[in-house]
């Protein structure tokens, strides 16, 4: 259900702006990303599960507001992050 630590290297070595970078917006955005996709496919199984939606939701809020932060700090990075992503904004 979480996100390995392989897949964890994986996306911080695409989305790192430079070597060993995690603290950067688009780095977490996309780890949320990852972790809200793999929720997402928990909670079509399991839709009783009360506590992963909980969850679940908090990330999605924590991935909103960090999308905000970046398209007011630069905009050109945010249309880039949320293509990549996949994201319908």
């Amino acid at each position: 259900m979480a996100v390995t630590k392989e897949q964890k290297e994986e996306i911080i070595k695409k989305y790192g702006r430079k070597e060993g970078d995690t603290g950067s917006p688009e780095v977490q955005i996309a780890l949320l990303t990852a972790d809200i996709n793999n929720l997402t496919d928990h909670m079509s199984k399991h839709k009783k599960d009360y506590h992963s939606y909980v969850g679940e939701m908090k990330k999605i809020g924590q991935r909103r507001n960090l999308l905000r932060y970046l398209r007011n700090k630069d905009l050109a990075r945010y249309r880039d992050l949320i293509k990549s992503l996949g994201l319908r904004r």
